[in-house]
């Protein structure tokens, strides 16, 4: 075994070509985990380096693909390298020492121990390689292959938009938001603001509207004065006019409206005869679109009609709202706790409650493809009305109906049950 001054070459450039893949992954972690209004604020802050790293960061397509050929490039040369070492020095069984000797140093000190540095020191990282990083993907070889590369992969593999570079999925930001939110990042107040905006475009009007049965709405033959009882009574500023004979929906009177005729001396008159027009959507109409819509167009309700024509429902600009920021309380609202927990672990629910909510709470899969709240799916699963003390087990709970009106559940108790018991759907009669 012979050292000579071609080997001594070859090691020298195996150690530096080590050094640059180490850089490599230490900038590739660093500048990855490091966002626009960071590189900002350490730019206010004045950081060396920070208007690189603010560059680079707000342009991720221009140092991700040139960084990672140079990491493919170097980790070739460096392997071939190695391999050829070790056969002149200890022959074939010294190539296959060589590679596993290889990958052990390769995968601590090029692999492990930079891109571990950079997830424990993202802005040290980060702010440590944007100079090199950004000279090295500024290299114009470097530059022009790497983008020759992309096209030829866009060539290869067609699809619409290939040429920007992949994108993040709707699942892969809410992880991204969750993690920021568990590393402390952002406050978990803004994370959940975030996933209802993320979600708030997957909501139609369906979902958020106040069903049929709970509209609060006055007879076309009613007077405005018993049309501004009922309005004050319920403490609403809007009241649908509905036709009795054929449940169709005649105008919507304003409250404000009726105090003026009322204080005018025509409580007497008819309320039809003061309606103002009404707007209604289909069921499947986006709720962003349509919050949009309400802004520009200068109304704050809507009426929700199905495939058929017939009124299902009604949506406020309030109820768009809420799917951003939560429920807004005022002083007319009657506060019904959706979920109680019981001294004995079992939960009474409202019939109401959203089947998504109803399987986060109990962190099970309830189907919701034909049916969206609970209530429906104990009325869906036993196939007619249910009554009081009937139910139906699935995943492990029971759903037993605890309050009905006239066709609808109202309020459910949902029990656990033993653990052999669990994953099955059946209806359950009890006396």
């Amino acid at each position: 075994m012979e050292f000579s001054q071609t080997d001594v070459i070859m090691v020298a450039t195996i150690f530096c070509l080590l050094v640059v893949l180490a850089f490599c992954s230490t900038a590739e972690m660093g500048l990855s985990r490091m966002t626009k209004p960071k590189a900002d604020s350490l730019l206010d802050q004045g950081h060396k380096s920070a208007k690189v790293l603010a560059k680079l960061v707000s342009d991720p397509e221009r140092w991700i693909n040139p960084l990672l050929l140079t990491v493919f490039i170097c980790q070739i040369v460096q392997s071939t390298l190695t391999a050829v070492v070790f056969d002149d020095l200890f022959g074939t069984w010294g190539v296959v020492a060589g590679v596993v000797i290889n990958v052990l140093v390769f995968f601590v000190f090029a692999e492990a121990v930079p891109k571990t540095y950079a997830v424990i020191f993202p802005q040290r990282a980060a702010l440590l390689t944007a100079r090199p990083a950004a000279a090295l993907v500024a290299f114009p070889p470097l530059k022009w292959i790497s983008h020759g590369l992309i096209w030829l992969t866009n060539v290869i593999v067609r699809g619409k938009g290939l040429e920007k570079g992949p994108y993040v999925s709707e699942r892969e930001l809410l992880g991204i938001v969750e993690a920021a939110a568990h590393d402390g990042e952002i406050e978990h107040e803004e994370s959940r603001l975030i996933k209802s905006v993320v979600e708030f475009g997957d909501t139609v009007a369906r979902e958020i509207m106040v069903p049929r049965p709970d509209m609060v709405w006055v007879a076309r033959d009613a007077t405005i004065t018993e049309a501004l009882d009922i309005a004050i009574e319920k403490g609403v500023s809007r009241l649908p006019v509905l036709s009795e004979e054929d449940d169709d929906l005649v105008g919507l009177a304003y409250t404000k409206d009726l105090m003026r005729l009322e204080r005018d001396g025509k409580g007497s008159s008819l309320v039809i005869d003061s309606v103002r027009p009404v707007h209604v959507v289909p069921e499947n109409k986006p709720v962003a679109r349509l919050m949009r819509e309400m802004q520009s167009q200068k109304y704050h309700l809507v009426f929700v009609a199905d495939e058929y024509g017939a009124i299902s429902g009604l949506v406020t600009l309030e109820d768009c709202l809420e799917e951003l920021v939560g429920d807004i309380v005022d002083e007319h609202d009657t506060e019904e706790t959706e979920v109680e927990r019981q001294t004995n672990g079992d939960y009474l629910v409202d019939g109401g409650m959203a089947i998504e909510d109803v399987n986060e709470l109990l962190d099970i899969r309830m189907p919701d493809d034909d049916f969206e709240t609970i209530g429906g799916f104990l009325f869906s699963t036993l196939e007619h009305v249910p009554e009081v003390g009937e139910s139906v087990d699935f995943d492990g709970w029971r759903f037993r109906a605890h309050e009905v009106e006239g066709r609808r559940v109202r309020r459910l108790r949902v029990s656990v049950l033993h653990p052999e018991k669990a994953v099955t759907v059946e209806a359950d009669h009890d006396s």
